[in-house]
């Protein structure tokens, strides 16, 4: 079957806020996800794909349905773990996968299965795999998230945040990985997600239809000539999508080296409490936001500007009381909040005391 033509996401105009929040997912999947609200029409799809058409291949265990990473032998699936205590496995690679969640899908469709019935009969575990299966090692699209069950939105929130997916049924179990980049995608119009399932989406964004006149004109321009003739239109923006691919695979490398002083958690920290929201899985968000964002910038170390351009993303729809009401945060408005929080604490040179990820990772450890 021919692949489906996919726009390129570096010919998508404007939307800037929504380009930012997927490459920071992609530089780094463990943030959590991006919900992007917005009316038809404003390139929601078009650019969840454009990314996915973006991430590099993947080397996997051979002949694995779940696509297991030969190198992470700690999370392989059970079918992988049996078949290695064989022998050697193979080693293979596959495109980034780009699996699109069906409205109508259940907790079967989406978890997978098992067939109890031969595990009775004769002993076998079968395992029928679902969407987050498919969607290992990917990216997982979740258009009008809001009208999904809340049980199925659950599912993959837990899945998204956990990695792994379990499926239990009469003392028989199966466990397979599930990392994935998750997006979700919503018209305000046809109603809202509970703030429970707001929380966590880690990124979420905003966007309207372009007011600019120039800018509606080069819309209907690329849209057109992409139309006419999709692979032309592809060739002639490739320079711009292998510069963005690179930058997003050199980001990768870099990512979790990326560091950050005390002063850096004191300013988060002191952020998210002035504005009033609550828990702290956003202070998490914004300083995994941050790196992500100071790795895509090539650097080893995270800023203010890091920190804020993070923030802008991970906190308006945690404002309390009001989700997605009036809710716009600018940067411009989060870097005097934050300006203001570090003048209140005297916070001194910003590059003192640098930690790195694995610092802070011990840290939690203690703290629970």
């Amino acid at each position: 079957m021919a692949r489906r033509a996919v726009f390129p996401f570096t010919a998508i105009v404007g939307q800037e806020r929504m380009k930012r929040a997927l490459i920071l997912n992609a530089v780094s999947p463990r943030i959590g996800g991006v919900l992007i609200r917005g009316e038809r029409g404003t390139a929601k799809s078009t650019a969840s794909r454009a990314l996915a058409a973006l991430l590099p291949d993947i080397e996997t265990v051979a002949d694995c349905r779940f696509g297991c990473d030969p190198n992470r032998t700690s999370q392989w699936c059970d079918e992988c773990r049996v078949r290695h205590a064989d022998g050697m496995l193979e080693i293979t690679a596959r495109r980034t996968p780009f699996v699109d969640l069906p409205v109508s899908a259940t907790e079967d469709r989406v978890v997978g299965t098992l067939d109890i019935e031969k595990a009775i009969q004769k002993g076998e575990k079968h395992f029928e795999s679902g969407v987050l299966a498919a969607a290992n090692r990917g990216l997982l699209y979740v258009d009008e998230v809001n009208l999904l069950d809340d049980h199925v939105v659950d599912l993959l929130l837990d899945s998204a945040a956990m990695g792994v997916n379990v499926v239990e049924r009469e003392g028989i179990s199966f466990t397979h990985p599930a990392k994935f980049i998750l997006v979700g995608t919503m018209n305000p119009e046809e109603g809202d997600l509970r703030p429970q399932l707001l929380d966590r989406f880690a990124f979420s964004v905003q966007i309207s239809g372009l007011t600019n006149a120039h800018q509606r004109v080069s819309i209907m321009e690329r849209r057109l000539s992409f139309e006419v003739n999709p692979d032309a239109f592809r060739e002639e923006w490739e320079d711009h999508e292998k510069q963005l691919a690179d930058q997003i695979c050199e980001a990768r490398e870099i990512v979790n080296k990326v560091k950050y002083s005390r002063r850096d958690l004191h300013s988060i920290a002191g952020l998210t409490s002035a504005m009033n929201v609550d828990g702290h899985r956003a202070d998490l968000v914004i300083l995994r936001g941050a790196q992500a964002h100071a790795a895509f910038q090539g650097r080893s170390q995270i800023t203010d500007e890091d920190i804020v351009l993070a923030a802008e993303l991970a906190l308006p729809h945690r404002i309390k009381g009001r989700p997605f009401q009036d809710t716009a945060i600018s940067a411009a408005d989060l870097e005097e909040r934050l300006e203001d929080v570090q003048s209140e604490m005297g916070m001194g040179d910003p590059t003192d005391d640098p930690m790195d990820d694995s610092v802070e990772q011990d840290n939690v450890k203690k703290k629970h």
